[in-house]
């Protein structure tokens, strides 16, 4: 388990600190964000890599920046996405005229993070390409292939990138070769044991002894099947069929292949691995290109490893083989560039906006709203510990986490917008930008963008009636169904919200009183949480493990209902909602 840390809060940034701290080599620190660009800032001229995803995973992402890999990394919380504002903050300060690609593993949380903030970067007139990578060979067959996760192919996609990226390759061709990559690799993993986040007192699974799990997530997610323990040659057997299997036709036999240790699996132990998977890799004609042994994307403490595989030719076998420099890999002499020889100046990502002058009324509602959101943070807070197991059954645990980190920084910020006199468009706005950041994840982004949104419909001006509330909720209802590309029955936290909105809209036609409306409206959504236990997992990190899913609720619909419900009973317990105001 993870025995060093201060606070598991802010285990995170301790990382980042002394990571800086440790590399001034390779990295600097971009201020008032969580990550880092390289030493010395972007090279004017060059595409820019930026790589992130949730910490936890080291050496990726913040390992693996410097001459040859990437021009920046992003990271979220353990296991979590970093979230959109944080993904801007890093791309920005990375980018250095050439354009950027943004890329990551295929979750959920980071496709709608990365997605979000190269919108906005697009919109300052930056060309942005954005690549997740699907290798993950147990969580989706190859007729969808684009559902895979992305595991430690993760490394190999992005060293190419980067390779092609350093030789001075134009954004469109750096993109292409990326996207050839990651067609061409193929992981397959195995799981000892779960891993066990900073203050957690349990591992987020076990696996029963003698037994071990194949198909595991980098995420703390348990194995898609079972079996019972089997010596190295066995393994070895298990992991180079599964992921041979997926050799295309095309490939003449050069490959890069790594076998990955997660976190507990130490090198003495993958070399013995190794010495059995290497034979049967020639034994099957491969001529194995400069293999990688060792931890190159870890789980924390997980107990196992993983074999990828990514087929070479003539375009990616020289990328494989250029040299790198960066803190935790290294591979030839990576000398200074002599096509990208002055550095860029970075802008600033941190420009507030001006804000608008909120009228009396507006200013009177947002104390309600400033309440209502210390609701929010303090029914999180409550329910953390459950929200983690329900998410840990096909999950890694950290719904709890994330949801009680963005509600505290939303409580925070609403507190401090309604005493600075804003309005319930700025209140609201003020607790969905920081919930966002500091949640991260889908759960961060998706609960970000709902306050912001019902915020923005409700305005600085007018009052806020049930009319208008039940409207600014469908409002954002839709527009987190458009964005998360999710359907009612789903199995996410739409499950929950569609029918509140609905029911809510119902009230609001019914002129009835907003406190009673509103109670009825979260007695649906929590009966529509209930009934997501069934579901089968149709979108999201819960998805590979649908049937491990099935008979649990999700943990999104689960914590939108207990939200809306404490919400209700502070409506009903204050003086001021009536049928026409709140």
């Amino acid at each position: 388990m993870t025995h060093v840390y201060n606070d598991s809060d802010t285990f995170k940034d301790g990382v980042l600190t002394g990571f800086a701290a440790a590399h001034l080599r390779y990295v600097q620190r971009v201020p008032d964000a969580s990550g880092f660009v390289r030493a010395g800032g972007p090279l004017a001229g060059k595409v820019s890599l930026v790589i992130g995803g949730g910490s936890g995973h080291y050496p990726s992402y913040n390992g693996v920046v410097g001459p040859g890999f990437a021009d920046g990394a992003v990271l979220g919380d353990i296991f979590a996405s970093p979230s959109a504002e944080q993904v801007y903050r890093i791309a920005r300060a990375a980018h250095g005229g050439a354009g950027l690609v943004l890329a990551f593993g295929n979750y959920a949380g980071d496709r709608l993070n990365f997605g979000v903030a190269a919108d906005r970067l697009r919109a300052e007139g930056m060309d942005v390409r954005v690549v997740w990578v699907t290798d993950d060979v147990a969580s989706a067959p190859p007729e969808t292939v684009g559902d895979r996760r992305g595991i430690a192919g993760t490394f190999t996609v992005y060293k190419m990138a980067g390779a092609a990226a350093e030789r001075g390759d134009d954004l469109d061709e750096v993109e292409r070769l990326m996207r050839h990559a990651n067609a061409s690799t193929s992981s397959f993993g195995v799981a000892f044991d779960g891993c066990t986040l900073p203050g957690a007192s349990d591992a987020l699974f076990h696996v029963e002894p003698g037994r071990m799990d194949f198909g595991l997530g980098i995420h703390g997610e348990p194995g898609i099947s079972s079996t019972d323990w089997m010596s190295a040659s066995g393994l070895a057997a298990q992991l180079v069929d599964r992921v041979l299997a997926e050799r295309p036709a095309s490939a003449d036999g050069r490959a890069a292949v790594l076998l990955n240790g997660l976190g507990a699996t130490k090198y003495e132990e993958l070399y013995v691995l190794w010495s059995e998977v290497a034979p049967r890799l020639h034994a099957a004609g491969l001529d194995v290109v400069e293999p990688e042994v060792g931890e190159l994307v870890t789980s924390l403490d997980m107990a196992g490893c993983s074999l990828t595989v990514t087929w070479l030719d003539d375009e990616l076998a020289p990328l494989w083989r250029a040299p790198a420099d960066t803190a935790a890999y290294r591979r030839g002499e990576a000398t200074a560039s002599t096509l990208f020889t002055e550095r860029a100046v970075a802008a600033d990502a941190t420009v507030a906006a001006a804000e608008e002058v909120a009228s009396e009324e507006s200013r009177r509602h947002a104390e309600v709203a400033q309440r209502l959101v210390a609701t929010l943070a303090a029914t999180v807070d409550e329910h953390k510990e459950r929200l983690g197991e329900i998410d840990a059954v096909a999950g890694d645990g950290d719904h709890g986490i994330g949801m009680s980190r963005g509600s505290r920084a939303a409580h925070e910020a609403a507190d401090a917008a309604a005493t600075a006199g804003g309005g319930v468009h700025s209140v609201l706005r003020a607790a969905g930008t920081a919930f966002g950041d500091r949640a991260g994840g889908t759960s961060g982004i998706l609960w970000g963008l709902l306050l912001e949104t019902v915020g923005r419909d409700l305005g600085n001006q007018e009052a806020v009636t049930l009319d208008r509330l039940s409207g600014a909720v469908r409002t954002g209802a839709a527009r987190l169904r458009e964005f998360g590309r999710a359907e009612l029955g789903d199995k996410t936290m739409l499950d929950a919200l569609l029918p509140f909105a609905d029911e809510l809209g119902r009230g609001a036609d019914a002129a009835l009183p907003l406190a009673k409306a509103w109670q009825a409206a979260a007695d649906v959504a929590t009966s529509a949480a209930e009934a997501t236990a069934p579901m089968v997992p149709r979108v999201g990190r819960a998805r590979p493990l649908a049937e491990r899913s099935v008979g649990t609720p999700d943990p999104g619909a689960v914590s939108f209902a207990l939200i809306v419900t404490a919400i209700g009973e502070q409506l009903t317990q204050t003086s001021s909602p009536t049928s026409e105001e709140s």
